[in-house]
């Protein structure tokens, strides 16, 4: 781990002002990705600018008939508080089925946003080629080994090309946020701004080496859950199919809410996780739902065209299918009113 110098920061303004000031400064909250990305050389920041006694991005307020967590506060507090649990228990679910309790108790909702994606080689520098971590050095994981790389949305113009890379996001939170059409609250140096979470991350496009469009002198102060987003509550169901019980990522998982009316689809949450680069959305296969009964006929037919023009390699081109399943699963449960999340 390089040297690095440590300063507290007493009011988000003096946060915003110590990043700003400081392009290789970053802010240190949970600190379960960054101190590990640190430690494994890919990170270098100058600065760590800890944040984490700014009491006031540590609360949960209900705001216009909805729900804004603040950046600070921990996934074991935001999976359990009362109004998360009755009013969007798809966000629920999603936090209590990742990481470890121990993660859990110290990660927080700006730091899951942030999340940087997952891929063995740009956790390993000893691999030249990563051009999220050396931009214009190639990909190493196309011919790779690539079990838990992305099947859509990514950008694969031949191991060697600048632009290529096949990394996912590996949030929970994100996908269910994305799912929820939460809006993540943002401030920086030119005051206050709102960004959709399905416009917070990036797909790979050009610029491998960006994870989102927060820009580099700003603060996530929280994330709004929209009254709206509440109609799911009694038909959602988080799955996440992965290859052990606990502490492990999702090869695929399907974040799904289901408004009925009579047994027909009024209204649809979807967001897939472990196969982008960013949560993975499709408002074309949402459409297809409305106005259709929930049964497995529809939720397949929504499958097929969610997972369009998805492209396997040679370790994970089984998530393809996977994730079809995973999509009628998924909103079967959410139609059932089981509600709980599943392993």
């Amino acid at each position: 781990m390089n040297p690095f110098s440590y300063e507290r920061a007493q009011q988000p303004d003096a946060a915003i002002h110590a990043i700003a000031s400081n392009q290789h400064a970053k802010f240190l909250g949970g600190g379960t990705n960054l101190i590990d990305l640190m430690k494994d050389d890919v990170e270098h920041p100058s600065t760590l600018v800890d944040i984490t006694r700014l009491q006031t991005l540590a609360t949960v307020n209900p705001v216009d008939g909805g729900l804004l967590t603040g950046a600070l506060v921990r996934n074991s507090d935001l999976a359990n508080t009362t109004e998360v649990r009755t009013r969007y228990p798809l966000l629920s679910q999603a936090l209590l089925s990742g990481a470890s309790a121990q993660l859990r108790n110290l990660a927080t909702t700006g730091g899951n946003l942030m999340q940087r994606t997952r891929c063995y080689y740009f956790m390993d520098p000893s691999y030249a080629a990563c051009n999220k971590r050396a931009p214009g050095s190639g990909c190493s994981a196309v011919n790779g080994y690539n079990r838990i790389h992305a099947v859509l949305g990514q950008t694969d113009n031949g191991p060697a090309d600048a632009h290529t890379c096949i990394a996912t996001n590996p949030s929970d939170m994100n996908v269910a946020m994305a799912a929820l059409q939460a809006v993540v609250e943002i401030s920086g140096p030119k005051g206050k701004r709102s960004m959709p979470v399905r416009d917070f991350h990036r797909l790979v496009g050009n610029t491998p080496h960006l994870d989102t469009n927060l820009k580099a002198d700003e603060l996530i102060t929280g994330a709004f859950l929209p009254a709206k987003a509440a109609v799911f509550a009694p038909h959602s169901y988080y799955l996440k199919a992965r290859d052990r019980q606990s502490y492990a990522f999702a090869n695929v998982s399907v974040a799904a809410g289901l408004e009925l009316e009579g047994g027909s689809i009024r209204s649809i949450a979807f967001a897939m996780g472990g196969v982008c680069h960013k949560p993975w959305t499709s408002e074309e296969a949402e459409h297809v739902m409305i106005g259709k009964q929930a049964t497995a006929e529809t939720f397949k037919h929504a499958a097929e065209v969610a997972t369009r023009g998805a492209k396997g390699y040679e370790n994970n081109a089984f998530k393809i299918e996977l994730s079809k399943n995973c999509i009628v699963r998924a909103f079967t449960l959410a139609a059932q009113g089981t509600g709980t999340a599943s392993a």
